[in-house]
């Protein structure tokens, strides 16, 4: 689909400033904070603020709040995507200040990396105490249960495991599981688990969700439990985790509807204060899953955390010639 004469010149006009194009390719790495964005550049708030709304305005970048906080990432929607893809693949990577932007997000990711691994090294021996703050979770277990079917399983892939729950909910209906995590204190605390339930079938590696290592088409089962929020690029991890399915496999996410709770992310470091149908359905689709269903699952008091369970599934091929 081809756009205006006017549309054109609008876009050019927009990409074609340095700070804009800086702008730019640094989204083309990860979605960002307006506060990141900034520090990268070493632009004040709000120079950087009306730059990101002329690129806004254009079409070539997605804005979306998040509580108090506001992101923005690339245009997913064409010709705006291929438009970006097309001048940013003119550009010399390496060459300042491109280069230059690249190292200081480097830092920036270093230092999100250092506070959540702090966090997570604190917290890993009481993490499950944590997470049963926001909801109970013997009914979210029991929706787990539901959503994820009776089995048995080939493999299933529990993708950023933390205390390993999920292996020990799950992998007695499988024949064999994978739980990866970035935390050597988690993955410590989750042998631990493992081993207290008696499952041989489990095997626990250290691991980055956005690049996993493990094979394509690997698991029956994948399941993504309350680690999006935590993440600089969700979709990329979904993404991720619709590549480890087999034909016929079904994606699992647990994760919570948006909330307002700001202090989640100094005290807890949430990255993302959760996600809408609407988002959670479109990067399902991007991945190349079929979007099944949501669940919601209220908290007991005011204040709370509404967990919510969506399903994808990767299609057989003999179900895509059929569509």
């Amino acid at each position: 689909m081809g756009v205006s004469g006017s549309e054109a010149v609008e876009m050019l006009r927009a990409a074609g400033e340095p700070t804009r194009m800086r702008i730019l390719a640094l989204l083309a790495r990860e979605e960002l904070a307006v506060m990141e964005l900034s520090q990268v550049l070493e632009q004040s708030q709000p120079r950087v603020s009306r730059h990101l709304k002329l690129l806004t305005e254009a079409g070539l970048v997605e804005r979306f709040p998040d509580g108090a906080w506001v992101f923005y990432r690339l245009s997913a929607r064409e010709p705006a995507r291929g438009f970006v893809a097309q001048v940013l693949g003119l550009i010399d990577p390496v060459q300042p200040p491109l280069a230059r932007d690249a190292d200081r997000l480097r830092g920036v990711r270093e230092s999100r990396s250092e506070e959540a691994a702090g966090y997570f090294a604190r917290n890993a021996a009481r993490w499950d105490e944590i997470r049963s703050l926001y909801v109970s979770e013997a009914a979210v277990e029991a929706a787990i249960l539901a959503a994820a079917g009776p089995g048995p399983f080939h493999r299933l892939v529990d993708l950023g495991t933390g205390a390993g729950r999920m292996l020990t909910l799950l992998a007695p209906r499988a024949e064999g599981a994978v739980g990866l995590d970035l935390s050597h204190h988690m993955l410590n605390i989750a042998r631990l688990h493992v081993d207290e339930a008696g499952l041989k079938n489990v095997e626990l590696r250290h691991g980055d969700i956005f690049a996993t290592g493990l094979p394509g088409a690997l698991a029956d089962l994948v399941v993504v439990h309350r680690v999006l929020h935590y993440l600089s690029e969700p979709a990329r991890a979904v993404a991720e985790a619709a590549r480890l399915l087999a034909p016929g496999g079904r994606l699992l996410i647990v994760d919570f509807a948006p909330h307002e709770l700001e202090y989640l992310r100094q005290a807890h470091q949430h990255r993302r204060l959760g996600f809408s149908d609407e988002e959670m359905g479109r990067w399902l689709e991007q991945a190349g899953l079929a979007y099944e269903t949501e669940s919601a699952l209220p908290p007991a008091g005011d204040g709370g955390l509404t967990v919510k369970i969506w399903t994808g599934a990767k299609t057989r091929a003999k179900e895509r010639s059929a569509a």
